[in-house]
C-alpha cells in the first residue's frame, strides 16, 4: 500500500485538497496521511484544525509552526524542521502540496531533498505578491503537477517541466462547489446567526510586497464598506505579514449591525454564503475563482489577484475609497455568466485515475529541464 501525505496550512488550501484526500481515503492501494500546521492551529483565526478533524480522516497529525507574522522565513524554517521529522517516521511514497504558501514550499523542499516524489496542486497560476515567487519555486521542487487548466499547463512547459509530469484536473474545490451535500442558506444563516436577507461577502488579505501601504489600504477598505450602508459577512484575512493592520481596522466594525465578522467559516458553509450573496468584495482568490462559477459579481481590489482569470462580472479597482464606491454602482448583476475555466467538478476522479496509473509512479526523481522549440 502506497502512503500519500497531504500537507495543509490554511482553511483555503484544505478546501482545495479535501476532495482529493476523500478520493483515496477508502482505496485499497493507498493510505492517506494529513499533516496539519499553519493557520489551522491558531485560535485567533478560528482554530480550523476542527474542520479537518470533522472529516473523519484516519491519519491526522499536527505541528505548530507559527513564529511571528513578520518572519515568514523563520516560519518556513520551522515547518521544514517539523515536516522533515514527520516524513522520516511515516516514510511516504508521495507528498502532495497545494499552491503558494510557505507550508507548501517547506513540503516541497523536504520531499525533494529526501528523494520523495512531490506533487504540486495548482502550479502555473499567476498572481501578485510573494505568492508568485513561492508558487513557481514549489513547481521547480516538485516532480508531478496537477494543473487547473491548459493555460497553467502551458506556463509549466515554459518553465521547462516535462509534459509527462503534468496532469490537468481542474481546481479540486469545484468538486465541492457543486456537491449535492452543501448546506442550505437557511442552515448556514442559522449556524452563524446571520439575519440579513441580502448581503455581500468581504475578504481582504495583506499584500506582503506592499507592506508600507497595508494600514492605509485596510482603513480605506473598511471606510468604503461602512459608507456603502450594505450588509456584509466579513471573514478574517490570512496571517501573512500585515494582517494585524487589517484586524485592527476591523475593530471599527464592532457593534455595527451591518456587519457579521468571523475569524473563519467552514468551507462548505462559505460556498453556500458565496453562492447566495449579492457580490464579493476584497482581494481573495474566491472573487476570481469561485465567484464566477456561481455567477456572482466581484469587486476585486488592488494587485493581489493581478493577472488572474477575468470575467465581465469582475470589476478591478485600486484600493481607494472613492474608486471602491464607484464600483458599487457598476456591479454586473445581469443573468448568470457561468464559467468552466477551472474544470468541471471531477478533479478528485482525475486525480485518483492518475494515481492508479503507472505514469505517476515511474516519473524520475531526478528532475530534468525540457526545452521546447
Amino acid at each position: 500500500m502506497r502512503k500519500i501525505v497531504f500537507l495543509t496550512g490554511t482553511r483555503a488550501d484544505f478546501g482545495k485538497i479535501k476532495a482529493l484526500v476523500q478520493s483515496v481515503e477508502n482505496h485499497n492501494d493507498f493510505e492517506p496521511y494529513i499533516f496539519v500546521t499553519g493557520m489551522h492551529l491558531l485560535h485567533e483565526y478560528g482554530y480550523t484544525l476542527i474542520e479537518v478533524e470533522r472529516c473523519g480522516f484516519k491519519n491526522i497529525s499536527t505541528f505548530h509552526n507559527h513564529t511571528d507574522e513578520a518572519t515568514m522565513d523563520l516560519t518556513l524554517a520551522k515547518t521544514i524542521n517539523g515536516f522533515s521529522e514527520y516524513i522520516k517516521n511515516v516514510k511516504p511514497d508521495l507528498i502532495v502540496v497545494h499552491g503558494d504558501r510557505v507550508e507548501a514550499l517547506a513540503g516541497a523542499i523536504v520531499g525533494s531533498l529526501n528523494n520523495i516524489l512531490v506533487a504540486h496542486i495548482e502550479g502555473g497560476e499567476l498572481s501578485g505578491t510573494i505568492d508568485e515567487l513561492i508558487r513557481h519555486s514549489v513547481t521547480k521542487l516538485s516532480h508531478i503537477h496537477y494543473t487547473s487548466n491548459d493555460e497553467a499547463k502551458k506556463r509549466l512547459l515554459q518553465m521547462g517541466e516535462l509534459e509527462a509530469s503534468i496532469f490537468t484536473i481542474g481546481s479540486p474545490d469545484v468538486d465541492i462547489m457543486f456537491s449535492k451535500n452543501l448546506p442550505s442558506i437557511d442552515e448556514v444563516k442559522q449556524y452563524y446567526q446571520i439575519n440579513y436577507s441580502a448581503y455581500a461577502v468581504a475578504m481582504f488579505h495583506p499584500v506582503t510586497t506592499e507592506i508600507d501601504e497595508i494600514e492605509d489600504r485596510a482603513n480605506q477598505f473598511v471606510e468604503a464598506l461602512i459608507e456603502s450602508e450594505k450588509n456584509y459577512v466579513v471573514i478574517y484575512p490570512n496571517n501573512d505579514l500585515g494582517s494585524k493592520h487589517i484586524l485592527k481596522a476591523y475593530k471599527r466594525l464592532q457593534g455595527n449591525a451591518k456587519f457579521r465578522v468571523f475569524p473563519s467559516v467552514r468551507f462548505e458553509y462559505f460556498l453556500t454564503l458565496l453562492k447566495k450573496s449579492d457580490f464579493i468584495i476584497g482581494n481573495s482568490s474566491a472573487g476570481v475563482r469561485e465567484a464566477p462559477y456561481y455567477g456572482i459579481p466581484t469587486i476585486n481590489i488592488g494587485n493581489r489577484q493581478l493577472n488572474r482569470a477575468t470575467s465581465s462580472k469582475i470589476i478591478n479597482v485600486p484600493c481607494d475609497k472613492k474608486e471602491i464606491q464607484k464600483a458599487f454602482n457598476n456591479l454586473n448583476t445581469s443573468s448568470n455568466e457561468l464559467t468552466n475555466s477551472f474544470g468541471k467538478g471531477n478533479s478528485a476522479e482525475l486525480f485518483l485515475d492518475s494515481l492508479e496509473s503507472t505514469r505517476v509512479w515511474t516519473i524520475n526523481h531526478q528532475k530534468q529541464f525540457q526545452s521546447y522549440e
